[in-house]
């Protein structure tokens, strides 16, 4: 188990009751990448002191998860594969949107989540995303794709970067 994925002993059942309601939708209507990354939302929810997920649905909690990370996503996009309207996800679910919009709301807010946010773009992503390679280098902000490879290795070794783009 990665640390993304660890929750605290007395979250697990909570945990495990919002991680098989997204599990079951993603591998019906999207793909493993989407339950990925919502799974590792909801464990991040489930480390927070309290946690929101011991108020309310598991079913409102996992579409509130898939949301936002479809949000982030643009999964509303038509260009996207997968693709499907934030309401259609709802409708799924069978939640309604404004409960799952004020969840998923809370939800940016405690994580200080945004579009395009570099911790939350599924991997297929992570190369077209342009917040994932801005840097910060002496003061000014520069794409690291453009910058020469020892400085990308150094910023892949620090951690600042997921992989070596000049590499791939």
């Amino acid at each position: 188990m990665t640390d993304k994925m660890k929750v605290p002993k007395a979250m697990e059942p909570v945990f495990d009751s919002v991680a098989g309601i997204i599990d079951e939708f993603c591998q019906k209507h999207l793909n493993e990448e989407y339950s990925q990354v919502s799974r590792e939302l909801a464990a991040a929810l489930s480390r927070k002191r309290p946690s929101p997920l011991t108020k309310g649905k598991p079913e409102q909690w996992a579409c509130a998860c898939v949301y936002v990370i479809g949000s982030t996503n643009f999964l509303h996009d038509k260009t996207q594969t997968p693709h499907m309207q934030l309401g259609r996800l709802c409708e799924l679910f069978g939640i309604g949107k404004s409960t799952a919009t004020t969840k998923a709301r809370s939800i940016e807010q405690m994580m200080g989540i945004s579009y395009l946010d570099p911790r939350w773009t599924l991997p297929s992503k992570l190369e077209d995303n342009p917040l994932v390679w801005m840097l910060n280098v002496n003061e000014f902000v520069v794409d690291i794709r453009t910058a020469p490879m020892g400085l990308q290795e150094e910023a892949f070794q620090r951690g600042l970067i997921p992989f070596i783009p000049g590499r791939r």
